[in-house]
């Protein structure tokens, strides 16, 4: 019995400088379709525009897809690179007489568009030169066309748009090789695909119409037609193409908003893709349900309220010490002072306080500024506003009774609430000049989880220091 074939997908971005979510959806639903099939998930770089692809653009794509924890097997492929391969193929395709020379300038051919344009007319062009005699052929530089079909269809059986039809009489017979040599981006594909052994090509719906073309060399050279799924794109919220109007497009703007990268693939996986009701999942249930089925065939709407929803189940949810290495990567990523290794320690031992109610990692550094400041703590303005003379004596009496308390929860709130009561005030009045002495902010986690926290001896330190500044 033949063993089935293993499957393989691929991300093939080309380096503009981001990596845009779209892309990264893209590279996350082909990664999921193959990880959780045994497969094999490959990246190649399509960089043939020698004018805009950098060293620096690819990097961008390849941080892009670490953050979001995409590994690809083997090396990064470099389109580039393969330029020789490709123009072998067109040749092959030459010899074989499922292509032909064309000699026609490109300007004749701009032309011709020009004044079928001015006219009315289909701009496709039609070669003169597509069953011309070698004995007529100029010796002049050619291009490498596609003897393409011209009656009948082109069918494509996609696995998400279903049955796409194409009037072969509407397709032109595609350049394949320039007059220069360099292959054209349709040619390339296909080769690349092939010699990398893809299975499946999951892309979005904007390449639905190469389909056609692509699968046109497919069936010339006898090659095996991958899957095609042809993903929606990702919309704004009004419904129009995404753009910089609608917020971050690059997938490290997100990262450097401190949504965590957990968050972010749970986020991207839902956006076009259902299982149910499932809103919020882990990376092993994403793993178990994604299939190529539950793809939509609208196109997805951004929703930054819902990424945040998102985020904050993920926080709460997420391991202290996983967060933690979050916070580091975050930190690192938008060049703000690493921990030292005393803040990280206070930091993570106040975790159980900070990531219930966190949205993004900086929500939690803010809550948790208690935990990494250093004294003296010098209050905001809105905390400063609870440190009247009045309130600073109590403090005072406070850091004395506190002196020798037993250091937990309960006999804190005890001790603190008898003090509020010897001033005929109700808990809740001392509350804001505690935070101030603390946190030296208005906005915390409890005052007991804060002195829990940081202890018995730094607490009366930073209540000793509220409570004999002047002002």
């Amino acid at each position: 019995m033949a063993q089935p074939q293993q499957i393989v997908t691929r991300i093939a971005p080309s380096p503009t400088g981001i990596m845009h979510i779209g892309t990264a959806r893209t590279a996350l639903f082909n990664w999921l379709y193959a990880r959780a099939r045994g497969g094999r998930f490959l990246l190649r770089i399509e960089d043939t525009d020698r004018a805009r692809s950098t060293p620096e653009a690819t990097e961008a794509i390849l941080d892009g897809m670490r953050w979001l924890g995409l590994d690809w097997d083997g090396e990064a492929v470099s389109q580039f690179a393969r330029v020789p391969r490709h123009a072998e193929v067109a040749h092959e395709m030459l010899a074989r007489g499922h292509a032909y020379k064309c000699f026609a300038p490109q300007d004749e051919i701009e032309a011709f568009r020009e004044a079928a344009r001015a006219a009315g007319r289909s701009t496709l062009y039609h070669s003169p030169w597509r069953d011309a005699a070698d004995a007529t052929h100029p010796d002049a530089p050619f291009a490498i066309r596609l003897k393409a079909p011209r009656d009948g269809e082109t069918v494509i059986n996609d696995a998400v748009q279903g049955t796409v039809t194409f009037r072969n009489d509407q397709l032109d017979d595609m350049v394949m090789l320039r007059s220069d040599g360099t292959p054209t981006y349709m040619l390339a594909v296909v080769v690349d695909d092939v010699d990398m052994g893809v299975t499946h090509v999951i892309r979005g719906d904007d390449h639905l119409n190469n389909a056609a073309r692509q699968a046109q060399i497919y069936r010339a050279m006898g090659w095996a037609e991958p899957v095609w799924a042809h993903i929606p794109l990702i919309h704004g919220p009004d419904g129009k193409k995404l753009s910089k109007r609608h917020g971050a497009t690059g997938v490290m703007e997100y990262a450097e908003m401190g949504v965590p990268a957990a968050a972010m693939r749970n986020y991207l996986t839902r956006l076009g893709w259902s299982h149910g009701d499932d809103e919020l999942f882990t990376d092993a249930q994403a793993l178990a349900w994604f299939d190529l089925g539950g793809i939509g065939r609208a196109p997805a709407r951004l929703d930054l309220k819902k990424l945040e929803s998102v985020a904050g189940w993920h926080i709460a949810q997420m391991d202290d010490s996983a967060l933690m290495d979050e916070i580091t990567g975050y930190l690192a990523l938008t060049g703000q002072p690493a921990l030292s290794q005393a803040q990280h320690d206070l930091l993570a031992h106040a975790m159980y306080c900070l990531k219930d109610r966190a949205k993004s990692l900086p929500e939690i550094l803010e809550k948790g500024q208690f935990a990494l400041a250093a004294r003296p703590i010098i209050p905001d303005a809105a905390a400063a506003a609870h440190l009247d003379p009045v309130s600073r004596g109590i403090l005072l009496e406070l850091t004395s009774q506190l002196q020798n308390a037993s250091w937990e929860r309960d006999t804190l709130e005890t001790t603190l609430a008898q003090g509020a009561e010897a001033h005929g005030l109700k808990f809740g009045k001392l509350a804001g000049p505690l935070r101030a002495a603390l946190a030296g902010r208005s906005v915390t986690p409890s005052v007991f989880d804060m002195m829990l926290v940081i202890g018995r001896e730094e607490t009366l330190a930073r209540l000793t220091e509220a409570a004999t500044r002047d002002g």
